[in-house]
């Protein structure tokens, strides 16, 4: 790993061991290697009951009856439940607008929605008791795309919307519009020597987490119930689940259970309240696991988008202006799809200095599977537009793809298409020389004196070729993702931080609610506490609901917000153990009033290093804890008419080149090399922020060429809900990954960072695009790029 530039400077902690700037290992690193971490499908109680859910068959139809009888006569059944049964009036729930039912009333809307709900003492019993319940449907017209969904006459996905957005939408089956106008984009063009225009198609992704949505739901004595989860977000889960259930929210205590991977699917609620309502209704612990069918009809997609852009540009390479037009499908529900627009809008452009732009993003309702939240979040579809673009102006006009994005190149200073300036390092041209600059894979690696290497040729151990028709391509992009909630969102996080003398030693233990998915939160959080406070053993507290909200882990947000909360409380607690010693000791040495103190090895320093005591002399039988909310600077709500205003906290930046080896013949393709570089402010931990680089890496490559949510045009239903038939990149599918790291502060930011996890998403799946058009001079315009639309056989 490579880094230029400088953090903010450091003081207290900065000579601690395992604090920030180092590679510590994860705590739960081995356990999971091994085998021997509990994720939540592991959990067990005694006497505890199984849940099934009864899902619909059909995509859109009214409910003619449903009939529970025969399951409920089902040996082993305690309970079945329908939207009848439910126990309050408040009988939806959602992120921002509440239009998802728990169970379905009325009708359905997509294929796969929740209708009926079993608890049993068998798993099989519970499955063969839900398959026993009879619903009769009535199909009704279908609405699956923009044709249908805006048509003069056009079924309404919600007939009576009252949510907050309808009122400044221009059809009810939009969810959300977002325009963005700066500038004269029509004036501009007239001064454009160049016009290109492309339209482009996204497909729909699944966030394909391995660890399936599991929970379990214990009754409480007290009316209440106790629900362990695998979750993205505690406090919004909370939220949403406590009034269905009729109970106050600290009659709803919940446990962040093993999450095995999210990125984004896990924001939404999935058996959350199903699960509580079972085991609230039959008393007794109820446990829902879904296996890998249900997963993909259990949560949020990453929404499929078309995508049409215009971009102008003079002879020397300048680009003049940007019109663009983003529809997003949304699916059945809203979920996250109004923040989604937001960030396609406001993102739509890239990392780019453009003074004249026209863009419009919206979100359609459909009866197409429900899409919210996933890595990347709206960035990612409009990436892979805009830099085709990019590519396609560039060879209009003769340039070097590379050079014609730093002649564009933002910096800090430029001004966003929402009008907001870029307050922080900006580093787009640096990015593309360092990654240009990374040495090139070697030609031809598949060839040997035994013959060719099958694994390292297109169709790999398939061994469909020996090296003939293959052809090398190399493409570049470089994408822009904003950090943390924006657009007014009040965007917090609490921590609450104790330290006490424990057996002769300092300890340190660390509460919050943030949902560790993977992501490597809880080894930073240790670092951060053992750099502020100068402690070697710290204690992170499993996460609940008895502290307050950590907010979602997505947005990249959680090591900048989270962090910044415990980093924060830290510095509170060292300020009140510093006044304790002061009290107590402060007649033994002058230096306790003069000189700077510091909190290092489990001791109380002068900024010149002298040991004035020892924190456990200093604590003796006392502790100190603080609890703080902390909150980043604010953001505003874009205009509803020209998209202007202050929308986010924060820019990522991240620049990949992809190295293929195309068989032109059969369509097939290795991607040999995808290489980033990216600024991350400050590398807390290097280690896992190069981990994180190369995960979203790999799933940009994912979509590139494989993923793809098969949605069938005529019944709305999905085709491919399987790890069989849904395709994921596995290690021989992936490529090097080498990785050059800057560390440009962000000044804004706890210790300079800048959130990591979804800026690698963006460009890796652009690039790789670029490339297989780069070695078949083919013009691709969707993802995933499939055999047959290299071979012509489509």
């Amino acid at each position: 790993m490579t880094a230029i530039g400088a953090p903010t400077g450091l003081t207290q902690g900065s000579r601690t061991k395992g604090g920030i700037g180092e590679s510590t290992l994860r705590p739960d690193g081995v356990l999971k290697v091994t085998g021997e971490f509990a994720y939540a499908s592991d959990m067990w109680h005694e006497d505890m009951l199984w849940g099934q859910i009864l899902r619909s068959t059909v995509a859109h139809a009214e409910i003619v009856s449903v009939d529970t009888g025969e399951a409920l006569a089902t040996p082993g059944v305690y309970a079945v439940m329908t939207y009848d049964d439910l126990p309050t009036d408040v009988r939806h729930y959602g992120l921002e607008i509440r239009d998802t039912p728990v169970l379905a009333h009325g009708k359905v809307r997509h294929h796969g929605e929740p209708v009926a709900i079993v608890a049993a003492d068998h798993p099989e019993t519970a499955r063969r008791a839900a398959a026993k319940i009879k619903v009769e449907y009535r199909e009704l017209p279908l609405v699956t795309d923009e044709a249908t969904a805006t048509a003069p006459g056009a079924v309404l996905v919600h007939e009576h919307r009252d949510d907050h957005h309808s009122a400044h939408v221009p059809h009810p089956n939009i969810v959300h519009r977002q325009p963005i106008v700066r500038g004269d984009a029509a004036a501009a063009a007239e001064r454009a020597d160049v016009i290109v225009t492309g339209d482009y198609h996204f497909g729909m992704q699944d966030q394909a987490f391995l660890g399936p949505e599991s929970g379990l739901a214990v009754p409480g004595e007290d009316g209440g119930v106790d629900l362990y989860i695998a979750t993205q977000w505690l406090h919004s889960d909370l939220r949403q689940i406590a009034p269905v259930l009729g109970l106050p929210e600290d009659k709803v205590r919940m446990t962040l259970s093993g999450v095995g991977g999210a990125f984004g699917g896990r924001e939404d609620l999935s058996m959350q309240i199903h699960a509580c309502l079972l085991a609230l209704r039959t008393g007794k612990p109820v446990k829902i696991v879904y296996n890998r069918f249900e997963s993909f009809f259990g949560h949020v997609h990453r929404h499929p988008a078309r995508l049409h852009y215009e971009h102008g540009a003079t002879r020397d390479g300048r680009l003049t202006h940007v019109r663009c037009r983003i529809v997003l499908d949304g699916g059945a529900y809203a979920s996250a799809s109004p923040a989604v627009v937001g960030n396609a809008a406001s993102l739509s452009v890239g990392p780019y200095a453009v003074d004249d732009v026209d863009i419009e993003a919206l979100a359609l309702y459909s009866n197409n599977p429900p899409c919210g939240a996933m890595r990347g979040f709206g960035a990612v579809q409009a990436c892979f537009a805009y830099e085709a673009q990019m590519d396609k102006v560039a060879a209009e006009l003769g340039l070097e793809p590379v050079e014609f994005r730093r002649i564009n190149a933002m910096e800090q200073g430029t001004l966003m298409p929402t009008g907001q300036p870029v307050d922080s390092p900006a580093p787009v041209a640096e990015l593309l020389r360092r990654v240009k600059a990374m040495p090139m894979p070697p030609e031809r690696q598949w060839e040997s004196s035994e013959g060719a290497d099958v694994r390292q040729l297109p169709g790999g151990l398939s061994n469909t070729t020996h090296g003939e028709g293959v052809v090398r391509g190399v493409g570049y992009a470089v994408g822009i993702k904003n950090v943390g909630f924006s657009e007014g969102f009040d965007d917090y996080s609490t921590a609450r931080v104790r330290l006490e003398a424990v057996g002769g030693r300092p300890v340190v233990t660390v509460h919050t609610a943030m949902a560790e998915v993977g992501q490597g939160g809880v080894t930073v959080h240790a670092q951060i506490a053992r750099t502020e406070l100068g402690v070697a053993e710290v204690t992170i507290r499993p996460a609940d609901t008895r502290v307050g909200s950590a907010g979602s882990t997505s947005a990249s947000r959680q090591t900048y917000v989270t962090g910044g909360a415990i980093k924060n409380a830290c510095e509170l607690v060292r300020e009140r153990v510093l006044e304790l010693g002061r009290r107590k000791l402060g007649s033994h040495h002058p230096a306790w009033a003069t000189a700077e103190l510091l909190m290092e090895g489990g001791k109380v320093v002068t900024d010149g290093g002298e040991v004035l005591a020892d924190l456990v002399d200093v604590l003796e039988d006392e502790a100190v804890e603080v609890e703080e909310e902390w909150r980043h600077r604010p953001t505003e709500p874009f205009d509803l008419r020209t998209g202007q205003g202050d929308g986010h906290v924060q820019y990522s930046f991240a620049a990949h080149r992809a190295v293929v080896e195309v068989d032109t013949e059969l369509g097939l393709v290795k991607v040999i090399e995808l290489a980033c570089a990216q600024d991350v402010g400050k590398a807390l931990n290097p280690l896992s922020v190069i981990g994180q680089i190369q995960g979203g890496t790999v799933q940009g490559l994912g979509i590139a060429v494989m993923e793809e949510i098969v949605v069938d045009p005529v019944t709305a239903k999905v085709r491919n809900p399987s790890f069989t038939d849904y395709l994921l990149p596995t290690i021989l599918d992936t490529p090097a990954l080498p990785v050059d790291v800057l560390e440009l502060a962000d000044d804004h930011a706890p210790y300079g960072l800048r959130g990591v996890g979804e800026a690698p998403t963006l460009s890796s799946t652009p690039a790789v695009l670029a490339a297989i058009r780069d070695a078949t001079g083919l013009a691709l315009d969707r993802t995933p790029v499939r055999p047959e639309h290299l071979t012509g056989t489509a």
